[in-house]
């Protein structure tokens, strides 16, 4: 009895630190699209030094598992959870990194502020945003019409980055002093859709925790 509830404390702190390392990746995310659209350059760094947490958070995880597994072999629903748990925590790393390089490059995008806005970055940004907020939501709660929202939005935010990449192509090709600043733009951009797919990522895995079905197989069939 001692080693179940032992087990149950440390599923309950895995738990709490998946929801930890979400939330701060998402205050990541808030304020470098805040000092895009800013040009915060101070804001800027602040992101830079804050990827040093995510990175302890995501030692923390995996050792934790590491940890649950030795202490007792989970099954069913358990088994699950730290199965998704290792993966979700990966794929919050992954956003967290592409913060810290969406940040590094605010500095050279300075001088353009109203060519970034006509091609509709900030926009994207502010929807990126408002998506990884619902995986935050979703983490919390596990409720999975919010796992079917994510997904579908992802989908169409992905589609709207494919369309704003192909303009900032195209504006390149008629003013050629803008390419440096446009090469940034497109990595921004291709940032923003990794972000949508480790959304959807991070959709599918709680959707196994919950019911144990693998969207991605159901998807492929």
């Amino acid at each position: 009895m001692e080693n179940y509830r032992i087990f149950d404390s440390e599923l309950d702190k895995l738990a709490h630190k998946v929801i930890q390392m979400c939330s701060q990746v998402n205050l990541q995310l808030i304020d470098v699209v805040l000092a895009l659209r800013t040009s915060d350059l101070k804001l800027a760094k602040k992101v830079i030094s804050d990827d040093e947490l995510i990175n302890s958070l995501d030692v923390k995880i995996d050792k934790l598992c590491q940890k649950i597994f030795a202490l007792q072999q989970p099954v069913a629903t358990d088994l699950r959870y730290i199965i998704s748990s290792l993966k979700i925590n990966n794929d919050l790393e992954r956003v967290g990194d592409h913060a810290t390089n969406i940040a590094k490059r605010i500095e050279p995008l300075q001088d353009y502020k109203s060519l970034v806005e006509d091609l509709g970055i900030y926009e994207i940004g502010q929807k990126t945003t408002e998506l990884f907020s619902k995986v935050v939501e979703l983490v919390k709660s596990h409720d999975l019409t919010i796992a079917e929202t994510i997904m579908e939005e992802a989908e169409a935010l992905k589609d709207e980055c494919k369309l704003i990449a192909a303009k900032v192509l195209e504006e390149m090709m008629h003013q050629s002093e803008v390419v440096v600043v446009a090469t940034n733009l497109l990595v921004i951009i291709n940032i923003f859709e990794r972000i949508a797919s480790y959304s959807i990522n991070i959709a599918e895995s709680i959707t196994f925790v919950v019911n144990g079905e693998i969207v991605k197989h159901r998807k492929q069939q």
